[in-house]
């Protein structure tokens, strides 16, 4: 009996997917670029609560919808994008400016709206640092550095590089429009969940926190 309840199961799991992809639902592929306000959310050294300003940097790249079921889609996608922060302490300005490869997988509602389809999805981001800058300005001194990607900051490394971890994860939260066209409009969010501060053997007591936080607009389009 329960080997029949499975069959029947199977039965009707394979023919909804038959029927499915027998219709007008095909995987989309679409090609987006925008801009990212991002900053650095945590705690410093000492524990206290971070205070970073956004920044302005960008992203581009591709995606594709792959239905899964009727107006829901499973959209894997691949960015290159530029985060970070700036910190403003006394006459001291810091900021901060990381490149990365970002792999979102997000799970898209695409319903009719109008004349075109309204676009609401959420999911998973992985991404990793390829390069950076830090520069520190403070009055008539300036001082630019590359940002180098270590999981543990040893002693005797210098006091004047900027470390990150080069690997980030997360969640995104996104609505857009799309038109009959394929051009489509989304705005997001984006909070990182892992940690990007190494390591820092350096110091006796280390309380640091440094997390990925911010917006994106995007406009793509989907062929």
């Amino acid at each position: 009996m329960k080997t029949r309840k499975i069959s029947i199961v199977l039965i009707l799991l394979l023919s909804v997917n038959f029927a499915f992809s027998q219709g007008k639902a095909k995987p989309a592929f679409g090609i987006l670029g925008g801009v990212n306000l991002q900053t650095f959310n945590g705690k410093d050294f000492n524990g206290d609560k971070l205070e970073n300003k956004m920044v302005i940097g960008y992203h581009a790249g591709v995606n594709v919808l792959i239905p899964v079921a009727p107006e829901f889609y499973f959209q894997p996608g691949l960015l290159f994008t530029i985060k970070g922060a700036k910190n403003v302490t006394g006459l001291i300005t810091s900021t901060y400016s990381v490149s990365s490869i970002e792999l979102p997988l997000n799970l898209v509602y695409r319903g009719s709206l109008g004349s075109g389809f309204i676009l609401v999805g959420f999911g998973p981001y992985v991404s990793y640092g390829i390069m950076g800058k830090a520069k520190i300005e403070g009055g008539s001194l300036s001082y630019e550095s590359d940002v180098e990607f270590t999981n543990v900051v040893e002693i005797g490394d210098p006091l004047t590089t900027t470390y990150f971890k080069a690997l980030d994860a997360g969640g995104n939260v996104f609505v857009g429009y799309e038109m009959d066209e394929g051009i489509f409009l989304q705005l997001n969010t984006q909070i990182g969940m892992l940690n990007i501060q190494p390591e820092d053997n350096r110091l006796l007591s280390n309380e640091s926190v440094i997390k990925n936080t911010g917006f994106g607009l995007s406009l793509g389009y989907r062929f």
